[in-house]
C-alpha cells in the first residue's frame, strides 16, 4: 500500500470516529432523553366534554299561519342529555307576526327549546316594537300559549309613559299588555312623559 492511500484510510476512520463520537455524545443521548420523558396532555379546564359549543348561530321557524320566528346568538351551547335545549349567549330574537309590527328582543342570555320554539330570555332583557320598549331581566316566551311573560325589575316605556312593576304579560299576537304587581297592595308606578 502507498502512502497516499495508506494516509486516505486513516482521514476516512478518523472521520468516522470522530462523527462516531459526535453521535454517541449529541444524538444518542437527547433521543433517550426524549423517550424518558412523559407526554403530558393538555386539557383545557373550560372545555366540557358533556356539551357541544357552537359560535354564531341562527334559527328561523315560520308556523302554519305565516308567523316566523328569528333568533341569533354569539354562542350556544347544547348539553349532551338534552340536545333539545340550547343556553344562548348575547341573544338577538325578532318576532314578525303577519300583518302587524316586528318585536325585537336582545338579552345577555337565553334558553331555547328547538322542538317547541319557546325561549327563556334573561339578564339585560330589551323588547323593543314601534312606540314601546319593555325592560327587565327575566321574559319567558312561549309560542304554545302565544304569550310573552316579562318578570324582575320591568320597565314599560311608551310614547307618553313610563311604568315600573314586577309583572308584565304580553300577547304576541295582539301585542295587548297585562302590567301588574305581585303583590296586590302595591301599585304600578306610572310616570309621564313630555
Amino acid at each position: 500500500m502507498n502512502k497516499k492511500t495508506g494516509l486516505q484510510v486513516i482521514m476516512v476512520l478518523v472521520i468516522a470516529i470522530i462523527s462516531l463520537w459526535f453521535y454517541l455524545k449529541y444524538f444518542n443521548k437527547s433521543f433517550k432523553d426524549v423517550k424518558k420523558t412523559p407526554i403530558i396532555e393538555k386539557i383545557d379546564e373550560n372545555q366540557n366534554s358533556t356539551s357541544t359549543y357552537i359560535d354564531d348561530i341562527n334559527y328561523v321557524s315560520t308556523d302554519a299561519k305565516g308567523n316566523k320566528y328569528q333568533i341569533t346568538a354569539k354562542q350556544a351551547e347544547i348539553k349532551i342529555e338534552n340536545s333539545d335545549v340550547m343556553f344562548l349567549r348575547e341573544v338577538v330574537a325578532f318576532i314578525f307576526i303577519k300583518d302587524k309590527d316586528a318585536v325585537k328582543i336582545t338579552s345577555n342570555f337565553g334558553k331555547y327549546n328547538l322542538k317547541n320554539y319557546d325561549t327563556i330570555f334573561s339578564e339585560n332583557v330589551i323588547v323593543i316594537y314601534p312606540g314601546h320598549k319593555i325592560t327587565g331581566e327575566y321574559l319567558d316566551l312561549s309560542f304554545l300559549t302565544n304569550l310573552g311573560i316579562f318578570t324582575t325589575n320591568v320597565i314599560y316605556t311608551g310614547e307618553k309613559t313610563n311604568l315600573f312593576a314586577d309583572k308584565l304579560e304580553m300577547n304576541l299576537t295582539t301585542k295587548d299588555t297585562k302590567i301588574f304587581m305581585n303583590d296586590a297592595k302595591e301599585k304600578v308606578l306610572i310616570e309621564g312623559t313630555k
